[in-house]
C-alpha cells in the first residue's frame, strides 16, 4: 500500500510532502481510534535493549530531522520505534536556509538536504513537550488544556525520547557553548537523553566544533552543567555526540578521544555526508548533506572505526543508509547498540521499523 502513497507523495515537492505526512501522523496520534489502529498495524515484537542507562523496547529509533519541533511524538510512537529523537532544536527561532532545500535522488534512493536547522526555537518545543507551559494545538481545536485533561495525548511511556541540540546560525562558534548550555538546562527535565549536534554540514562553521580543542571546551562545559542539572532534577541525563561521516582518521581519533575524556555517554554515527561519489541523479550537484543508500558504506566504515576506538566503554548508535532490515542488522553486527532510520522510511515506508525489529 505504501508504494501507492509514495507515488502520490513523490509528485509533491519533498518539503511539502514531509510537512503533509508529519501533520497526518500528528493528527493520527491524538485521535484514539487512529492511534490504536496504527499501533495494531505497526507494532513490532518486543526486543528490549539497555543502553546509556535507559531501557529501549527495541533497538530501532527515528533519527533527528523528521520531527524538528516535537509536534508529532504520540503519532510517531505508534509506528513501533524504540526511541524517537526530535530536533535539531536551536535556542531562538530561525527559518533555516532558503527554499528549495530538499531534493530527492530517486535513482540513487537518496536525499540531499540543506535545511540549516529550521526551528521554532527552544520555548516552542518546551511547550509541545510540557502541557503545563502551553494551551497549544489541541486547545485551538477543542478548547481544553493541551494534554492536561486529554490523557490519551501523552506519548507512550515505553518510547524513549531523545532531543537533538544545535546552535543558532548567527551564534559565532566562540559563543556556541552558551547556546548548548541554554538548551541543556531547558530540556534536561523533558528528555531521556540529549544529543549534541556538531556535525550538520548545513550550518556554516558548525563542523569545526568537531576539532579537538573546540570540542573539548564545549563538552567539558556541558558535562559540568549536566552534573548540576542531575543533582537538581535527581535524574540521570545521558549526553550523546553526533559525528560526521567525513572526518579523516586523525580527526575521528581526536573526536572520539575527547568524547571519552569528557565523560560523554555515547556517540551517534553518523550525520549526512558531503561526498557525492557514485551518484547517477541529475540532482547530485546540489549542495547539502546526502543521506540514503549512497551513505550506507561510508557510515558503516565510520561506525566500525568508532566501535573499535571506544572499545565497549560507551554505546554507539548506528545511523546512515539504513534502507532495509539487512542494513540495520549489519550495523548491529558491527557493534552498534541501537540504530536510527529516516531516509529509508521515505523510500520503504513506516513498515520498515517493524520489519527491522523482526529481522534482528
Amino acid at each position: 500500500m505504501y508504494k501507492f502513497f509514495r507515488s502520490l507523495l513523490f509528485k509533491l515537492d519533498p518539503e511539502t510532502a514531509h510537512h503533509l505526512t508529519l501533520q497526518l501522523i500528528r493528527l493520527a496520534g491524538i485521535v484514539p481510534p487512529s492511534r490504536w489502529l496504527l499501533e495494531a498495524i505497526f507494532a513490532p515484537p518486543e526486543k528490549p535493549v539497555v543502553a546509556f542507562g535507559l531501557k529501549f523496547k527495541n533497538p530501532v529509533g527515528l533519527a533527528a530531522g523528521y520531527d524538528k519541533d516535537g509536534v508529532a511524538i504520540p503519532g510517531l510512537a505508534t509506528l513501533g520505534f524504540g526511541h524517537i529523537e526530535i530536533g535539531t532544536i536551536t535556542p531562538r527561532p530561525q527559518p533555516g536556509n532558503p527554499e528549495p532545500r530538499v531534493f530527492r535522488l530517486i535513482e540513487d534512493q537518496a536525499v540531499i538536504n540543506r535545511m540549516g536547522f529550521p526551528s521554532q526555537g527552544s520555548e516552542y518545543v518546551q511547550q509541545q513537550l510540557n502541557p503545563a507551559l502551553s494551551r497549544g494545538f489541541i486547545d485551538s481545536l477543542l478548547g481544553v488544556p493541551y494534554r492536561k485533561k486529554l490523557r490519551f495525548l501523552q506519548p507512550p511511556r515505553s518510547t524513549v525520547l531523545g532531543i537533538n541540540l544545535g546552535k543558532n546560525k548567527e551564534t559565532p562558534n566562540e559563543e556556541a557553548v552558551f547556546d548548548y548550555l541554554s538548551l541543556l538546562q531547558s530540556f534536561a527535565p523533558l528528555a531521556d537523553y540529549l544529543a549534541i549536534n556538531v556535525s550538520s554540514p548545513n550550518t556554516v562553521g558548525l563542523r569545526s566544533l568537531q576539532g579537538r580543542d573546540a570540542m573539548e571546551k564545549l563538552l567539558t562545559q556541558l558535562h559540568l552543567q549536566r552534573k548540576i542539572e542531575q543533582e537538581r532534577l535527581e535524574k540521570r541525563i545521558p549526553l550523546l555526540v553526533k559525528l560526521a561521516p567525513d572526518l579523516t582518521d586523525q580527526e575521528l581519533e581526536e573526536a572520539v578521544g575527547v568524547i571519552l575524556e569528557t565523560g560523554m555517554d555515547g556517540i551517534i554515527a553518523t550525520n549526512t555526508t558531503l561526498a557525492r561519489e557514485g551518484l547517477s541523479s541529475t540532482r547530485r550537484a546540489e549542495s547539502g548533506g546526502l543521506s540514503g543508500k549512497p551513505l550506507t558504506g561510508l557510515s558503516d566504515a565510520i561506525l566500525t572505526k568508532i566501535v573499535k576506538k571506544v572499545g565497549g566503554r560507551i554505546p554507539v548508535i548506528g545511523v546512515g543508509g539504513i534502507m532495509s532490515p539487512d542494513d540495520a542488522k549489519r550495523k548491529l553486527d558491527l557493534g552498534a547498540a541501537l540504530v536510527q532510520v529516516y531516509t529509508g522510511m521515505i523510500y520503504a515506508g513506516p513498515g520498515l521499523v517493524r520489519e527491522i525489529v523482526k529481522k534482528i
